[in-house]
């Protein structure tokens, strides 16, 4: 079954990799500094596109169609509960020991009073949602977020954060279920309510000139947000093969005039659990 199951992911990357290979870049566009490896992100981008198109946005309509509000709200929150481990302990990391606390706080109060964080006491208790993560860690501490990276399935990312989600894993309770069935039964309805939360945006997306390029910027400028706790400087990107004159377009990614919306209450996507 373990063999079987790899394989399937094997194949999964091997078609992302052959869409990639025969991808070229839009006419005339100037390449992007924080976006090196475009032809291979877009190819991954169509292929995670056509899977989010066959499956995962179907689910995600059926599930709002079917669910009632209420409990779908109650699943968000449950699943935003599961994940505050991770908020807390990226917290303590970051030194921010204040935070770290009402985290803990949190996880206690919406846990217990909250019946297995269905509910969120402790948001009306004072008790602020915090959203942080390895990724944001390690930018705290001065890693820079480096190139831009379409991740197969698991979607945009950059060389900092895609292998600091492995460290999050880590830190997260379903990581030590260690009944197969009960962590594919946790992570499907997770994947499934994270795409609801999404619907929203679907025609924005669409509507976009340039879908891809619109993820991207939209990524970046949301992880430097939150990095930076809403303190974003106007940091120009360097591209390390051009001269010493900027390139084409290549002027610094600013923040929004607004800040970012907020996130969509639950938490970031784990990596898909890898049976023991």
């Amino acid at each position: 079954m373990t063999k079987a199951r790899s394989m399937r992911a094997t194949l999964l990357i091997a078609a992302a990799c052959a869409l990639s290979a025969c991808v070229t870049l839009p006419p005339n566009k100037p390449r992007s500094p924080q976006d090196p490896w475009e032809s291979w992100n877009r190819g991954v981008y169509k292929f995670n596109s056509a899977l989010d198109k066959a499956v995962a946005r179907p689910a995600a309509r059926g599930y709002v169609k079917v669910v009632p509000q209420p409990i779908r709200t109650g699943v968000s929150n449950f699943f935003a509960n599961l994940n505050t481990p991770t908020v807390m302990i990226n917290d303590a990391l970051q030194g921010k020991f204040k935070a770290s606390a009402n985290d803990l706080g949190r996880f206690l109060l919406n846990t217990t009073v909250g019946i297995g964080g269905i509910l969120d006491p402790a948001t009306s208790a004072g008790l602020d949602r915090n959203e942080e993560d390895f990724g944001l860690t390690l930018g705290h501490w001065g890693v820079h977020s480096g190139p831009f990276l379409e991740l197969p399935i698991l979607g945009p990312s950059d060389l900092r954060d895609g292998p600091a989600k492995v460290v999050d894993a880590y830190t997260k309770p379903t990581q030590y279920i260690h009944n197969d069935y009960i962590r594919y039964g946790i992570y499907l309805p997770y994947v499934i309510d994270l795409r609801a939360s999404l619907l929203p945006l679907d025609e924005t997306l669409k509507n976009a000139f340039d879908p891809y390029a619109f993820v991207r910027d939209a990524y970046l400028a949301r992880r430097a947000y939150l990095v930076s706790d809403g303190k974003v400087n106007n940091e120009e990107l360097v591209d390390p093969g051009a001269d010493d004159s900027p390139a084409p377009g290549g002027s610094s990614i600013a923040p929004p005039p607004t800040p970012p919306p907020a996130a969509p209450q639950q938490p970031a996507p784990p990596p898909s659990p890898e049976p023991n």
